[in-house]
Formats: structure tokens, sequence, C-alpha cells
């Protein structure tokens, strides 16, 4: 069966006054309709890696790959147009934070038939039963009244569903979440979680979940690739993610706190050159 997204040797770069940064250094990685955690610490290249499938990288940015391939379609050399008729209804990526990715002056069920009538010729009526249906799906109880509602007028956890609510209302195969549930409380995190475990199942996305929170990925996600520094480390089942090889990886592991053990002060990073070689 081939892979529905095929990434190889990707690199992002960003001229600067001081020299070149290079924010993804050669990543590859195929993915199916599966779930695929990308793990490390702020600045390792998550993110700019999710927003180079997207084509959501600055334009003075230097994006390079072998290969970076959705369903036979060549990312990188594929028309403005082409990739703006992929983003939101074949690719779609959850923002980190809702209050900084929502627009303030548009109502939230407006941004929803937005996404929807870019993609489909569909009437205002049957535009908004679809937005209300999937803001019901993502346990929003009271749909009605959050379809008016503005960005700053929701909870973080509501806003993060409208997000949620946004971005798969087209019915997208790929699913790129960066970091969903970071600044959502626990109860709220679950229940995101929840919903995007129904979806991937129902729908037979593949999902691309970003975080740096490594036991939320051992235990939500099928496979696991851990970056540092712009680079894969390591590449694991999730299931495996406690026998883990790299010290990195390792090190990432030995710094969570465990309950019932008395861990003061915790153990501390020790980072080595070779890592980011």
């Amino acid at each position: 069966m081939k892979p529905l997204l095929t990434v190889d040797d990707l690199k992002v770069s960003f001229p600067t006054r001081t020299g070149v940064i290079e924010a993804v250094r050669g990543v590859s990685f195929t993915l199916g309709r599966e779930r695929l955690g990308i793990v490390g610490e702020s600045g390792s290249g998550k993110s700019q890696t999710g927003r180079a499938i997207m084509g959501l990288t600055p334009a003075h940015a230097q994006v390079t790959a072998k290969t970076l391939s959705f369903e036979g379609i060549d990312l990188l050399s594929a028309a403005p147009k082409v990739r703006r008729d992929l983003r939101g209804k074949r690719i779609a990526m959850i923002l980190q934070d809702p209050k900084y990715s929502l627009n303030p002056v548009m109502s939230i069920g407006r941004q929803i038939v937005e996404t929807l009538t870019r993609h489909e010729n569909v009437g205002r009526r049957e535009a908004r039963e679809r937005a209300l249906d999937m803001l019901e799906a993502v346990q929003i109880r009271d749909p009605g009244r959050v379809y008016d509602l503005y960005p700053h007028e929701v909870s973080g956890g509501m806003g993060q569903r409208a997000m949620i609510a946004m971005m798969l209302v087209a019915g997208p195969e790929l699913l790129i979440a960066d970091e969903p549930t970071s600044a959502l409380d626990v109860t709220v995190q679950l229940e995101v979680l929840g919903i995007l475990d129904k979806l991937v199942a129902d729908r037979g996305m593949g999902l691309i979940f970003v975080s740096h929170d490594l036991r939320l990925v051992s235990s939500f996600c099928d496979r696991v690739i851990v970056m540092y520094a712009g680079k894969i480390v390591e590449e694991l089942a999730a299931s495996d993610l406690a026998n883990a090889r790299h010290p990195y990886t390792q090190g990432l592991l030995n710094c969570m706190p465990a309950i019932g053990s008395d861990r003061h002060p915790l153990p501390v990073l020790d980072r080595k050159p070779e890592w980011a070689l």
C-alpha cells in the first residue's frame, strides 16, 4: 500500500543578517493512514516540518527536498493554485493556539462556513447545517449558540474545538495537529484527543501529531519521531518509547517526574554536541 505522504531529505532554512538558520535539516519519513507523533523540545523543527508540508513557510525561507509528495502530487513543484486547493480540503493543519489562529473579527460559524465554501459548491443553508453538524461532532453542546459567537467570547478549550471543526469540515485526508492540546487543561486535553482519535478511525485519515509531551504521544500515537536541532534522531513504535536507545530521547524521558518516587531534584538533560551533527 502506497504511503499517503512521503518526505525525503526535507530542509528548511531562513537567511538572516548574521547567516543562514537551518530549522529543518534532512528530515525523512512516510505516513500512511495512521497516527504519527513528532516530539522534541521547542526549536527542534517540529512545527516548521508541518508548515513546509502545508506550504505555509514564509516566502523568504528556502525549502528543498528530494521528495515531498502527497498522494502522488509533488508539493514542491505544484502550482500555487494546486497548493491552495489542497490546503484545507485534502490537507489541514490545526495550529497551536486558537487565540492567535482564529480571526477575531469573524464569528466562529462564519469562519467554518468560509472554509467549506472555498472548497465545495454548497448553498448558504447547507453550509450552515454542515458547520453546525461539525461543531456538534467536536462535542460542543450548544452549536447554534457557539456558531454566532466571536473567538474572544469562548474558552480556550471551546476555541480549540472550533479550530478542529474548521479544519475537518471539508473532510481532509491528512491532518497536521501542531500541539493542539498545549493550551488546554487536562480534562479538555483528553476530550480533544478522543475527538481526534474517533475522527481518524472513522474517516481513515493520516494524522501528524506534533507535541513536546512524550507521555501523551506514547499513549495516543502509533509511531513516534524524535527531533533534535532540526534532525530526526530516533524513530520507533509509540509502545516502545520507554525503550528508546538514543541518549536524547532517554534524557527527555528521564526528566519527567514519576508518581510515587522521590526524584528531587529532577535530572537535567545533558546535551552532547554530537546530537546536532
